[in-house]
């Protein structure tokens, strides 16, 4: 029970890695708060699950790149399970994937502002209590491709570089006041946002990773919890690849 007497913001969390980390924290003794923007049903079924083991958990609509929404939902969460110790920013903010010389700005730039508008919102509503707290950890689920971009991915690229580059300066800045806040960096990871992916890709980058696999949802979910937990109490700054040794820094 790393989380015991915890509450945990995941955002965009009614599917993917953001459902699995939410069971996990829940897991580990944390009432969560399940974000959801277009997906209730799904939303509701990890509530279902977390209920059903024993756990506290409560559903909650909001467009985390709208900052009103974003406060109503802190202030929702705050009520029904107490002030947040935990937030990941795991809200998928979704691009399409075409070559450079093929992209507009207007998709571009929806992507990179989404991204950070994202954090940035989230951050302003669910930073301040921890602050009165002095207690605090914020992770943000990035990816490899801020660090090896692939073609294609030139907005997901810059959007999560950006992000990157938020959380550290986070880091810095609110560690004296007792706030931990890290990157987690999932390599290619079978969900169904990957589902359209050719399962030849999926086998040859399993044959590149040391660890012989494609992540699942668990694997990322179990390093969030990790930096979520006082095991970690003196991380704070890092970007974590949990990529099975495909991305070694």
């Amino acid at each position: 029970m790393l989380l015991k007497e915890r509450v945990a913001v995941v955002t965009g969390s009614s599917r993917g890695i953001g459902a699995a980390t939410a069971v996990h924290l829940a897991g580990h003794g944390a009432a969560v708060a399940v974000n959801y923007l277009t997906r209730e049903d799904k939303a509701k079924e990890v509530v279902d699950q977390i209920r059903a083991a024993g756990g506290r958990a409560i559903a909650f609509r909001a467009d985390t790149r709208e900052r009103d929404q974003v406060d109503d939902m802190a202030a929702a969460i705050a009520r029904n399970l107490g002030p947040a110790d935990i937030l990941v920013i795991n809200a998928n903010i979704s691009f399409p994937m075409v070559p450079f010389l093929e992209y507009r700005w207007e998709d571009f730039e929806a992507k990179l502002m989404g991204e950070l508008k994202s954090a940035f919102h989230c951050c302003k509503a669910f930073v301040p209590p921890m602050l009165e707290r002095k207690r605090g950890s914020i992770i943000a689920v990035s990816s490899n491709l801020s660090r090896r971009p692939g073609d294609g991915f030139c907005a997901h690229s810059t959007a999560k570089s950006g992000l990157d580059a938020l959380m550290k300066s986070l880091a810095g800045e609110l560690g004296p006041r007792g706030i931990r806040v890290n990157v987690v960096s999932p390599g290619l990871t079978i969900t169904d946002a990957t589902a359209h992916m050719p399962q030849q890709g999926k086998d040859f980058m399993a044959r590149m990773t040391p660890l012989q696999r494609n992540a699942v949802p668990d694997d990322i979910a179990g390093a969030i919890a990790f930096l979520a937990s006082d095991e970690a109490r003196f991380i704070t700054g890092q970007y974590l690849p949990v990529s099975g040794g495909i991305l070694m820094l």
